[in-house]
């Protein structure tokens, strides 16, 4: 089978090959590297690439299969983390200047879960500077390029991740969202992205920016492999606090539909949504309808939206500033070479130095919303919001099985186009942050084309109810298929 060929094929083909040595994981470990080595010119999935390792780790693989052991969930194929990951004995720099020579001595419980059900760690992924950010321009390293179209942002802050995945530079990968860091780039790059529930993903060796709001997702061509490499990494972990024992051992897809009612809110829909994405999600919702598939829709109305994003950027920014508070070039971080300076002027210049643009914007707002003055005014009138918002949403489930939205209100933009205006950016979070605080699991699927570039629909569903999300997205996948082929590099 042509190198090339074997990337193409879908993940669980991949892994049934490699369990009969048709094909062996080296040859698709080393088809990866390959296909790395041609396209990264162009993209910038990666910041580190980790590539002796990851064939000699192959190989083991290839060994314990031809002796007969027994094989892990993930078959020996390639696995791309996002650069906020730990990975023991490599840097996690989270593209930042304050990390860039950071090397981890232990791995996250993700890494360990993956390299236990034989996954293969090929590679640390680009991402904005500490997460922070809807495009991935913001990394110390360079910009990451949308594999559809390389004039396009894909979408951040794991753009890297989505990036590796969509131009087959990885079978699968980890991202980590916060506020939509999985779904935006699932959404522009035109694959599948799942913000778990809250708690249902270990946290442990994640690098924290806003605690109570981050979970670690994956990102997968089509919504089985999704699904695939989400039973792996979920579960209880004791070592993270907010870890939780809810969610199933095993996740099983049913084979038959029930019939699921979907609630539409039409808040999703309006004031800063292109028209562009919002014909295009409610052309693939009128298309399912008329396919007579068990999906009942229904409009409704979710008040409480408009207040999420400006919400959830009080709390993000208000836990970020508390968490970075440690990077200070003494304990952690980047350290400026002179040694004559006093402490308040070393903190201040290794802050200033080590931390991006946007990070400071963030530490300082979120500095500000904790202040004694203003804390009551803006960072717990936010929890406030943020408990109403779970109200309604535990309301809306009451009624139905799922909720639809777009993944993003607009179609990639052009690289460098909001650099200029935050807020641009910060807007661009609207469809996402609602299920980051309410802890709801919700999944990116693609679902159309729009002036030639990606739509993604997002699905959100009750508290573990990621096989829901899973078993509709399935049926997106199939009533809707989107020809990833016109992309750039979407394809070998």
């Amino acid at each position: 089978m042509a190198k090339q060929r074997i990337l193409e094929l879908p993940v669980w083909e991949a892994a049934d090959k490699i369990r009969g040595q048709e094909i062996t994981s080296e040859e698709y470990v080393a088809a990866t590297l390959k296909r790395i080595r041609e396209v990264e010119p162009d993209v910038h999935a990666y910041i580190t690439l980790i590539e002796e390792p990851a064939l000699t780790q192959a190989q083991a693989i290839d060994k314990k299969i031809r002796r007969g052991g027994d094989l892990g969930r993930l078959a020996g194929l390639p696995v791309a983390i996002k650069d906020n990951i730990c990975v023991r004995g490599f840097t996690t720099t989270c593209a930042s200047k304050m990390l860039e020579n950071f090397v981890t001595p232990y791995d996250a419980t993700v890494v360990e879960r993956i390299l236990g059900e034989d996954g293969v760690i090929i590679g640390k992924t680009n991402l904005d500077e500490f997460a922070m950010g809807t495009s991935t321009e913001y990394s110390y390293f360079g910009p990451t390029k949308n594999p559809w179209d390389t004039s396009k942002v894909p979408g951040g802050s794991s753009g890297g991740s989505a990036a590796a995945v969509s131009a087959l530079e990885a079978a699968f990968a980890l991202g980590s969202d916060t506020g939509g860091s999985v779904r935006s780039p699932a959404s522009f790059c035109c694959i599948v992205g799942l913000k778990p529930t809250y708690g249902a993903v270990s946290r442990y060796g994640l690098v924290s920016y806003a605690n109570s709001l981050e979970q670690i997702g994956p990102f997968a061509r089509d919504v089985r492999s999704c699904a695939l490499l989400t039973s792996v990494i979920a579960g209880y972990d004791a070592r993270d606090s907010t870890s939780s024992d809810k969610f199933p051992a095993d996740l099983v897809l049913k084979r038959s539909l029930p019939k699921l009612t979907i609630g539409v809110p039409r808040e999703f829909f309006e004031e800063g949504v292109q028209e562009g994405v919002s014909k295009t999600v409610r052309d693939a919702i009128s298309r399912l309808e008329k396919a007579g598939v068990k999906l009942s829709f229904e409009e409704i109305s979710l008040p409480m939206l408009k207040y999420a994003l400006p919400a959830y950027y009080i709390i993000a920014m208000s836990e970020a500033s508390s968490n970075l508070a440690r990077y200070d070039g003494i304990r952690y971080g980047y350290r400026v070479p002179d040694r004559t300076l006093d402490w308040g002027t070393v903190f201040s210049k290794d802050r200033g130095v080590g931390f991006g643009a946007e990070v400071r914007r963030r530490i300082m707002l979120g500095t500000y919303a904790l202040s004694a003055g203003y804390f009551d005014q803006y960072y717990l009138k936010a929890q406030k919001i943020r408990t109403l918002l779970r109200r309604e949403f535990d309301g809306a489930f009451k009624r139905f099985d799922l909720l639809l939205a777009p993944s993003m209100p607009i179609l990639p933009f052009g690289l460098g186009e909001k650099m200029e205006d935050p807020l641009q950016l910060y807007m661009c979070d609207i469809e996402t942050v609602p299920a980051n605080l309410t802890g709801i699991p919700s999944l990116s699927v693609p679902c159309g084309v729009s002036e030639g570039l990606p739509v993604g629909m997002q699905l959100m569903a009750p508290p573990f109810r990621e096989d829901l999300l899973f078993q509709a997205g399935r049926l997106v996948e199939d009533l809707l298929p989107v020809d990833r082929s016109a992309g750039e590099f979407t394809h070998a």
